[in-house]
């Protein structure tokens, strides 16, 4: 028993070690059979995000650049305008609508920075044209 909690604490500290090593917080968003890892930014609302997960939504189709979702919990906001929306950005949008964009476009609304896909090369192909399930999680 105590082997094993000695190592629960020793695997704890080695992920705290990473962390504070500059390491980004990590987490995955799946879309039918297609899996994308996304780098979390370091706010509030980002972090208040991640312990609603894992989460699955259906998100809408908005002008053939966006999904968007209700989530289940508002999160504390600080949109800001970032002008240019890039393919990847992982978004909310007042406090409580999640928007995950799979085009390049400018855009004049504000939004807080939740995140972004890693590779987003495949991103439009695997949202398509029409609503879709998105599952957030940690793993």
């Amino acid at each position: 028993m105590w082997v094993l909690h000695g190592l629960s604490l020793l695997l704890g500290l080695l992920a705290l070690g990473a962390c504070e090593a500059g390491e980004e917080p990590h987490m995955w968003m799946s879309i039918g059979e297609r899996r994308f890892a996304i780098t979390l930014t370091d706010n509030e609302a980002a972090r208040a995000f991640t312990v609603q997960l894992p989460l699955t939504l259906d998100m809408a189709e908005l002008n053939g650049n966006e999904k968007h979702a209700r989530l289940p919990q508002a999160l504390p906001a600080n949109a800001s305008r970032p002008g240019t929306i890039r393919n990847g950005d992982l978004m909310l949008y007042g406090a409580d609508t999640l928007v995950v964009f799979y085009m390049t476009f400018n855009s004049s609304y504000s939004y807080t920075r939740l995140g972004r896909v890693d590779d987003a090369a495949a991103l439009a192909q695997a949202m398509g044209p029409r609503s879709v399930r998105v599952v957030f999680s940690k793993e």
